[in-house]
């Protein structure tokens, strides 16, 4: 029996959770890691109803399905951003308020440290979710950008995440950054910056997501390996790379799906992911096998009920737990 399989709510909002329940067990997963946003799971209800959380582990036991983590990418992208007009049209609008981006800034903090508060209630130990950057604009050194933006980048997210961490930390409760483009951390090096930026503080990690590291040319087990006690949560997304001397991996400022694009997200095993490495990665550095992997449907190009069920059928058949001997063991006395 191998690692519980769930499906993140995210890109399934548009769906009243009841529905999606009822469809993620008939497409064969074990449990769901629900979205912040849509009618998933609301933080501002969950601090504000004592029932909130009851009713909503009510509703999964109703369809067999266990809960392990949620996620709240949209308002944490907002602590650390540059606002501007896009983010309106992601976060709750008590969070948007006036939208004057230093209050932005603020209540989006705020309301990470009450999602914090609300996994307590709802008795999950982690939080997914991005940061925001105030520095991706920088990405390419032109015009040059001197070493102190970029440290001062570093030190605002610092500022404004510890005291969100604090609140982690008094709940008993972990952040896992998915590293991603437009995040603090994106690749190898810059998460070990960020990681040294907080200190190490045990109360951050990272959700595994090899789709957005692939892409990059970053190998997703080289991560693995580079923090095997910070991989907090696990996210499975394939990607390919469809570079034929037109586009390159920046895409060209075409939208996701559009085929000219260098790269773009591809259904579970239908990428250039190497799963079967990552599980042995996985293996290697202990990853809980209670703890889940969880299908984070992406791929425009194919039929979404399709590909959720056909993705938890195979993340089901590409786990395994380690050998428990060596295999020569036997040769011996």
């Amino acid at each position: 029996m191998g690692r519980p399989v769930t499906l993140f709510t995210g890109q399934w909002a548009d769906l009243p959770l009841e529905e999606l329940a009822r469809k993620a067990k008939e497409f064969g997963y074990d449990g769901l890691e629900l979205a912040c946003w849509g009618d998933h799971f609301e933080v501002d209800k969950a601090l504000s109803d004592d029932t909130y959380c009851a009713k909503k582990r009510d509703l999964l036991e109703r369809h067999d399905l266990k809960l392990f983590a949620i996620s709240n990418h949209l308002v944490g992208q907002a602590v650390c951003d540059n606002i501007d007009q896009r983010h309106q049209a992601i976060l709750p609008e008590y969070v948007w308020g006036d939208g004057d981006p230093a209050g932005v800034n603020e209540r989006a903090i705020e309301e990470m440290k009450n999602t914090a508060r609300a996994a307590q209630k709802l008795e999950v130990s982690v939080v997914n979710g991005f940061t925001g950057s105030s520095i991706w604009p920088y990405l390419y050194d032109f015009p040059p950008t001197p070493t102190s933006m970029i440290e001062a980048g570093f030190q605002q997210f610092a500022d404004r995440w510890n005291p969100i961490l604090d609140v982690f930390q008094e709940c008993g409760v972990r952040f896992a950054l998915e590293v991603h483009p437009t995040e603090i951390a994106f690749d190898i090096y810059s998460a070990k910056t960020a990681l040294d930026a907080i200190g190490h503080r045990e109360e951050f990690g990272f959700n595994f997501d090899p789709s957005h590291l692939i892409w990059q040319g970053v190998d997703p087990v080289e991560f693995i390996r580079e923090f095997p006690n910070r991989i907090y949560h696990v996210h499975m997304k394939d990607a390919a790379t469809t570079l034929n001397g037109r586009t390159g991996i920046l895409s060209s400022h075409l939208s996701f799906g559009d085929p000219r694009r260098g790269w773009d997200f591809r259904s579970v095993g239908r990428g250039g992911v190497r799963f079967e490495e990552i599980i042995r990665a996985l293996n290697a550095v202990g990853y809980p096998s209670d703890m889940p992997l969880s299908v984070e449907w992406e791929d425009c190009g194919m039929d979404r009920e399709q590909g959720a069920a056909e993705a938890a059928d195979f993340c089901h058949n590409i786990d395994f737990k380690s050998s428990g001997v060596r295999f020569d063991a036997a040769f011996g006395d």
